[in-house]
């Protein structure tokens, strides 16, 4: 359970369609909101093995769409931040679009 706030909520509905949780749900009222997050297991052992955050609030990184490599060898989800939204690095590549890098999971 972590605070709600619009972020983290599109991050955590990015997580559950790319296959890292399994649902997330939005809980409370007015100022009192939270998120649920459910993640994935496979025989006891969790879906996400790391996570490697990448823009900080000093140090902000940026990518061009010639700048989008894969995160362990296509086996990783790096986040993007971009005018369209949050995306996955492969939808962003797809739709020619760069941004501020989040972070990468895998």
């Amino acid at each position: 359970m972590v605070p709600f706030s619009k972020l983290k909520f599109e991050i955590a509905e990015l997580l559950v369609r790319e296959d890292y949780a399994l649902k997330v749900e939005k809980k409370g009222k007015k100022a009192k909101k939270y998120l649920n997050l459910f993640l994935k297991y496979n025989d006891g052992k969790p879906e996400v093995q790391g996570v490697t955050r990448l823009s900080k609030p000093s140090r902000r990184t940026y990518l061009k769409v010639s700048d989008i490599k894969a995160v362990k060898n296509g086996h990783g989800l790096l986040v993007l931040s971009t005018p369209k939204g949050l995306m996955g690095g492969k939808q962003a590549k797809k739709e020619k679009m760069g941004g501020e890098a989040l972070f990468s999971i895998w």
